[in-house]
């Protein structure tokens, strides 16, 4: 069976930045593998090209530039906001407003947005919204552990389809709460 749409795909590999030889960003293994629907557009679009039609047992090695990944870094997607923004109840954690740290945040539109605290000063936090990885060539090698046709709930999870019934901590949508 070759990988293509609507494959249960299982892969291990090491993403590295820059080149082959890179910085180790991410590493799976047997143990702990990548495993997705292949086509459902959760994954970027020139990795899975790279994958199309390999079979069980291939291995890969392929490079991904910025454009084909991430995209370049947006200087736009930098700004200074103001730090009364991080105020909850009135108070702000310091210890969130650490340079590096990933802090989630919402749009205007209540989209969620992921920004890197780059700069605090009293009155500003200097935010980076740019994907961690924009700006960087990846670097993929691994193996293709097993395929199968995914199944009709995998399918529709991929999809991102639901029937408005949630199946959270508190139990499925055929036991509820």
């Amino acid at each position: 069976m070759e990988i293509n749409r609507n494959k249960f795909v299982t892969l291990s590999y090491e993403l590295r930045i820059n080149d082959q030889e890179g910085e180790l960003i991410e590493k799976t293994d047997d143990n702990n593998p990548l495993a997705f629907v292949f086509g459902a557009g959760k994954m970027l679009q020139m990795f899975e090209n790279k994958l199309e039609g390999l079979k069980k047992g291939d291995t890969f090695n392929f490079e991904l530039k910025p454009e084909e990944a991430y995209g370049e870094v947006n200087p736009q997607a930098i700004v200074d906001l103001p730090k009364n923004l991080f105020e909850v109840n009135g108070e702000i954690d310091e210890s969130m407003l650490t340079p590096g740290n990933q802090v989630p945040m919402m749009d205007a539109q209540g989209n969620r947005l992921n920004g890197i605290v780059l700069e605090v000063t009293d009155d500003t936090v200097k935010m980076d919204f740019n994907h961690p990885l924009a700006g960087d060539t990846l670097f993929f090698s691994g193996s293709v552990i097993d395929i199968r046709e995914a199944t009709d709930d995998e399918l529709i999870e991929a999809a991102g389809v639901h029937d408005g019934c949630s199946s959270g901590s508190c139990g499925t949508c055929d036991t509820g709460c």
